[in-house]
Parts: C-alpha cells; structure tokens; sequence
C-alpha cells in the first residue's frame, strides 16, 4: 500500500468526512482494501461499514479469520447481518466453524430460513471434509431441456450462482450426470438438446473425502470448478478453485511448520500471543530434547575409545551434522513429492532404490574430500596424527555409512508415517536428524573400532 494513499485515507478519517473515504475506497481495487485494512487495523470495521455492501461482502471474504472476528465485534448490527447473509455459502461455513459456538447460533438465526438449513448442513460436515468447502449456488439443468431453455435458465438463476463457467446436468432424482462448459453451450444449436452434449465422462468429489484430494485433483484436471456428490451420486454442491488455493496454502503453511520442528499456526504469525507460539513450539522441543539424550547414551558407551583417541571427537559434529543434512534433505524432497502426488506408498521400493544409490553417491563424495582434508592437515600440521590414515579411513567411512543411513530413514519415515494413517509432515528434519545422531554415533565408532583395534585403541 502506497504511504499517500494511507495518508489521504487518515486525513479523511480526521475530518470525519465519510462522503468522501466513501468515493476513495470504492475507487480502490477489493486487495487495495484489504492491504489498507492491514495498514490501518483499528479502522477495519469503520472501511466495512463505509463502502457498499457488495464490496464489504468481497472484501470480507479475503480477510483472515482474526480480522474478521475483530471487524463482527465493532460492526454495526444492520451491516453484519447484511454481510453474513450474501456471503457465499462456502466462506460463511469457513466463518462459522472459527467462530465460538454461541456466537454462531445468533447469526445463524439471522439468517433466512433456506440459507439457514444451507449453513447447518454444511457445518454437518468434518472440519477437512470437501463438504465443508462447497456451496450449494451453481446452475444444474435437466437432459431433456433445449440449448434455449438452458440459457434461459442460466439468465435467471445466473446472478446468483457462485460460477456459470459449468453447467451440470442431473436426472428426476438429483443424480449428477454430466458436467459442461458453458463454452459448449454457446456454441451449440439453439433447438439441440442437453443430452446431447454429455458423454458422461465426468470428475466428481465425494462430499466425505478428506480436503487434500481435492487439491490434487483440481492440480491434476485444471478445472475452475468441480461437483460434490454423496455416496449415491447425487449432486450437493461445488467446490471453486479460490476455495482449493487456500486450503492448498494452509496445507502448505502446516506443512512447513510441521517440518521445521513446529505445530502449525492457526493464525498470521504475528497475532499469535506469545504463549501460544511458545505452546506451539515446545512439545517438539522437549521430544527432540529427549532424543539427544540418547546421542549422550551413545557416547558415553564410547567414552573409553575417546580417552584414548581425543582426536575421535574433533570430528563427532562432521559425522552427525552430514547424517543429519542428508537425512532432511531426503525427508523434505519425499515430503513435497507425496504433498505433490508424485510419490505414494506404493512406491516405497523405488524410493528406497533411488536413496541408496543416491545415499552411496553423496556419502563417497564427503569420503573422498574428508580424506583429503585430513592428508592437508598432516601435509601442513605434521604434529597432527601419525596415524592420518587410518584416521581417515574412520572419518571417510563413517560418512558413507551415515549419509546412506541418513537419506534412507529421511525417504521412508514419511512413506512408513503415511502408512500408519499419520501426517508424513510429522517426520521433521529436526526429527529425522535427532535419530540419525545416535546411529550416526554407533557408525562412527563401530568404524574406529575396526581401523584402529590394537594400534590407538
């Protein structure tokens, strides 16, 4: 948002001159709004309740949940009551399952009896059902009707759907048949009939489904606009692509939370109370706090093998930190391919395949160039090590083992996570690293027990 334009609207806010901010906010573009709703929060309800309806509705709609509970408590009665019953179906169920439960069944009372049995069935749904995001607003026609009839149809009842861009057709007893472009329709004969047109070839969401097969169906079929169907096919309402791209971006939000060691946040990072944010982190804290414990275990089963080599322990954080890189870097790579529906379940055996070569490749490569580290510092530091290649040997050898190790658990905690019903998320980079320090360890000195046996150790 430009400083002018927030500067003008605060002189306004000043003068009180309410004509005025009128004409300037209903010159701005619906995001321009919202951007200045950001800027000047404490005038958020005052924005709302200036500009005309249709515009409040839209703009309303694209605020985060926060700012909309903010902008209901200040909103005058006439102008919420307005807002919540043209919002589309869809973002007013969103609103509504935010919202504390007695404050729901105040709007819901506001609303029309008909929009009143549309939002409870709605809110019938699971929380991450498909059900939850479709709106029951869309033009549905009968096989037998006319290309005219059609359109006539679409003229009346055209406002009031969420998108005409598809026309869907369904028998006597509600059952989806078909599903149109208007395209088709325009270009058809006037006195042809509907039935015509459909070959029956359609992609249906069923209004039970988890959310998340929505996202990679609409990625897959590139549609605008997709039916929901029932167990017996029949037609309850759609889903639009505006609705997919925000569950897609809180799946995406959650999802890096998850992987950075963190339970997602509901809210914009910055309105969440500072306990909040320390609840949200701490649980994985104290279960990676845990974990480490065991990389102590493991080390002090090693304590001897130290006290005589001291040199063993200069390179313990190479040996763990290269195990646990590799491992992330797999984790995030299958995380985002499954997130992606690249890779399932299924195809655990070629994942696996791919790592290990992958795992074998990357860990000979630390080998080599830890070697030759190691020669050039007893090449320049003579007192170093008598020993430097034995040494080496141990640190080149550790890597191919902890780095194979790494990208293997990093790949199939996911898919095993996946398996089990979990989150593959869950499966962390600071998770998948705090695991493999301890093998990492037990590597390690498992290969420094066997180059080194009755020489140092």
């Amino acid at each position: 948002m430009e400083e002018l334009v927030v500067e003008e609207i605060q002189e306004l806010l000043e003068k009180e001159n309410d004509k005025a901010l009128k004409r300037y906010l209903d010159e701005l573009n619906i995001s321009d709004v919202e951007e200045l709703i950001d800027e000047l929060p404490q005038h958020a309800a005052k924005f709302i309740e200036t500009i005309s309806l249709n515009r409040a509705v839209n703009v309303f709609r694209i605020l985060d949940f926060r700012t909309q509970e903010r902008i209901i408590k200040r909103l005058s009665g006439n102008k919420l009551n307005q807002i919540i019953k043209d919002l589309p179906p869809d973002d007013r169920t969103a609103l509504f399952s935010e919202l504390k439960g007695d404050v729901v069944k105040k709007m819901i009372t506001l609303l029309p009896p008909e929009e009143r049995k549309e939002s409870l069935a709605l809110l019938g749904y699971n929380e991450y059902s498909i059900g939850r995001l479709m709106t029951p607003d869309y033009i549905a026609v009968k096989p037998e009707w006319s290309i005219t009839r059609v359109l006539a149809h679409i003229r009346r009842y055209g406002k009031n759907s969420e998108t005409i861009d598809v026309v869907y057709v369904i028998d006597k007893e509600g059952v989806l048949l078909d599903d149109i472009r208007i395209r088709e329709v325009l270009l058809a004969d006037p006195e042809a009939i509907i039935g015509e047109l459909t070959d029956k070839r359609f992609i249906a969401l069923k209004a039970n489904d988890p959310q998340e097969d929505a996202i990679n169906i609409f990625r897959m079929n590139n549609r605008v606009a997709l039916p929901v169907v029932d167990e017996n096919n029949i037609l309850l309402g759609i889903v639009t692509v505006d609705d997919i791209l925000w569950i897609a971006n809180e799946e995406y939000t959650e999802d890096i939370h998850k992987i950075g060691g963190s339970q997602a946040l509901d809210e914009p990072y910055l309105d969440v109370p500072v306990f909040e944010l320390y609840k949200k982190r701490v649980v994985w804290l104290i279960v990676l706090f845990f974990g480490e414990l065991l990389t102590i275990a493991a080390m002090s089963n090693f304590e001897s093998q130290i006290a005589k080599v001291v040199i063993l322990a200069t390179f313990i954080p190479l040996i763990i930190s290269s195990g646990g890189n590799s491992g992330s870097q797999a984790a995030t790579l299958i995380i985002q391919a499954m997130a992606l529906g690249e890779v399932t379940v299924r195809d655990w055996w070629n994942v696996m395949r791919r790592e290990i070569f992958s795992g074998m490749l990357l860990g000979t490569t630390l080998c080599l160039l830890s070697f030759a580290v190691i020669a050039s510092w007893n090449l320049f530091m003579p007192g170093f090590t008598d020993h430097y290649i034995r040494i080496g040997l141990v640190v080149g050898c550790s890597l191919i083992g902890v780095v194979l190790w790494g990208t293997l658990m990093g790949s199939m905690l996911p898919l095993l996570l996946k398996k089990v019903g979990a989150d593959p998320a869950v499966s962390s980079t600071p998770f998948v690293a705090t695991l493999v320090d301890v093998t990492g360890l037990i590597i390690y000195f498992s290969f420094a027990i066997l180059f080194l046996s009755g020489i140092l150790l």
